[in-house]
């Protein structure tokens, strides 16, 4: 039953892809490797040491259960107090797509449907407009949303991208991390977005 689940959502993926994209385009535009509709996860691909989940020390004035992404080093730091964190490797948002700020997550979501915001759909017209949640789904097992922006914390189906800049924005975990995550934190989470680490 699982593999015909998966082969459905293939099958909805490519024809999404197909419908949506006129020939002329589809020929000179080039597909976002960050952003593979349909594309199951390669669960054989290891991360490398320094993106695997790990207790750290973590020196911060913000109140345990904070969330601290720090985009430079492709970290995302759940702050658990008395100076230490979960450290999870994450990928970030491309050269352009890269942002700062505090957020609260807003709404969370297991194997969450996958609806492109227009903006997104105006650069990558190849993208299915909607995407039922499920292995091939780009926000992988669960979603943290951010605030009323259109960013998330979620999973993937490209386990690869890990500790790479390929994103519209969003930050990235592979799927048992973001599983992990989702886990530990509720809504109305303080999510704080930073360039580079705080000294």
């Amino acid at each position: 039953m699982t593999k015909f689940r998966h082969l459905i959502w293939m099958v909805i993926a490519a024809s999404g892809l197909v419908l949506s994209t006129p020939q002329s385009q589809a020929q000179t535009r080039q597909p976002d490797v960050g952003d593979q509709p349909g594309l199951l996860p390669d669960e054989s691909v290891e991360l490398d040491p320094q993106f695997r989940k790990t207790a750290v020390l973590y020196r911060t004035t913000e109140a345990p259960g904070t969330i601290i992404v720090v985009t430079a080093e492709r970290h995302l730091y759940l702050v658990l107090g008395n100076g230490k964190a979960l450290r999870y490797g994450i990928g970030v948002g491309r050269e352009g797509f890269t942002w700062a700020g505090a957020e609260k997550v807003s709404k969370m979501a297991e194997w969450p449907d996958w609806n492109p915001p227009e903006t997104m759909i105006e650069r990558q017209p190849y993208l299915p407009r909607f995407m039922a949640g499920g292995p091939g789904n780009p926000l992988g097992a669960r979603a943290m949303y951010l605030g009323t922006t259109v960013y998330r914390i979620h999973g993937t189906n490209r386990p690869d991208t890990i500790g790479t800049a390929v994103s519209s924005g969003c930050f990235r975990l592979v799927n048992a991390d973001v599983a992990d995550l989702y886990e530990r934190v509720p809504v109305g989470t303080k999510v704080i977005i930073r360039q580079k680490p705080e000294l």
